[in-house]
């Protein structure tokens, strides 16, 4: 067994929307790809319904409560509770009311965490949280701008 005690860009904030995600562990750390996003949502936020292509989804629940729905099940998780969105099927999540949100996104091959990097904005760029980022035409920054192992196929979760 091999013990990584450093890692690159491990603890690198940045802001993804108005979501502040934190890679803990990037994917270049080992062998296997795997890399943990700590994510810290507002009240009310959501993805857009996506499929990943690449891998499972492992979100854990660290504060808060949060609202899922994965291949048309609907159901909720709070601090402590884990879920399993097995790759291929379609899903999305929503911050329940109250004061935000935080889990940890654990995913393999590293295509989140690149498509989190590319598409975020350094902390240092001020403010509380990261800019709203919407296109001229009104998409939002999701639109066009998602790598092919992730598809967007449908609205945030209302």
């Amino acid at each position: 067994m091999t013990v990584q005690k450093e890692a690159v860009d491990a603890g690198q904030n940045l802001w993804f929307g108005e979501n502040l995600m934190i890679i803990r562990v990037p994917a270049s750390a080992g062998s296997d790809g795997i890399s943990i996003v700590e994510c810290r949502m507002p009240r009310g936020g959501s993805t857009p319904l996506h499929v990943e292509l690449s891998g499972d989804d492992i979100i854990h629940v660290l504060e808060g409560a949060m609202r899922f729905r994965v291949d048309g099940e609907h159901f909720s998780a709070h601090s402590g509770q884990t879920v399993v969105s097995p790759k291929g099927l379609p899903h999305v999540f929503r911050v329940e009311p109250g004061e935000g949100s935080i889990c940890l996104i654990v995913t393999q091959g590293g295509e989140f965490e690149r498509m989190v990097r590319e598409m975020s904005l350094p902390t240092s760029a001020g403010g509380q949280h990261g800019p709203t980022r919407v296109t001229e035409t009104g998409e939002s920054f999701f639109d066009g701008s998602m790598p092919a192992t992730i598809q967007v196929v449908g609205a945030p979760l209302l």
